[in-house]
């Protein structure tokens, strides 16, 4: 990584994308720079915490993919048996509790857990729900509920298996 960041003008950090974990940390004794950021797959199913531990010990923000458990509900090859995060009941009835939706308590709660979270949207009026997430907190109990629903399942693709030639193709823009 400090390769990348000398030999650029304009880079100051390195961000890592769902690559193993142990290739984000594995740097860290090595480098004067580590990733600022550990892009990852997290959701209230997939919390992930000793990723969350490791990026914390160092230094390394935790940026949540699928904050809202998009995942969970989209088509895909993973995981035949996934549950749609946007239905779980409690996380409706603490968005009940608040006059939120589910998607705003799913963001506030990574929030009040000091994570950043990139939730993906391209309709304005679901874009703007999910700014509005400032106006509330979440009491302890809410939160202990939410972190109560982690199933420690990956509902999306796992940057520690192998893909074959799934990546391995030429771009010819690049």
């Amino acid at each position: 990584m400090r390769s990348v960041v000398a030999a650029s003008r304009v880079a100051r950090a390195v961000g890592a994308a769902p690559i193993p974990q142990v290739a984000v940390i594995s740097t860290a004794p090595t480098s004067e720079k580590v990733a600022a950021v550990n892009h990852v797959e997290l959701h209230p199913y997939f919390q992930q915490p000793d990723v969350q531990s490791a990026d914390a010990e160092h230094g390394i923000l935790t940026q949540a993919w699928s904050p809202i458990g998009g995942i969970t509900f989209y088509p895909g090859p993973w995981r035949e048996d996934r549950k749609n995060v946007m239905q779980d009941p409690t996380i409706a009835a603490i968005a009940a509790t608040h006059s939120k939706s589910p998607a705003q308590v799913m963001l506030r709660w990574g929030i009040q857990q000091g994570r950043s979270v990139i939730p993906k949207s391209t309709d304005p009026g679901r874009i703007a729900q999910n700014l509005d997430v400032f106006d509330f907190t979440l009491d302890d109990d809410e939160m202990t509920r939410i972190d109560a629903l982690d199933t420690g399942k990956r509902t999306g693709i796992d940057p520690d298996e192998p893909r074959g030639d799934f990546y391995d193709r030429p771009i010819p823009e690049a």
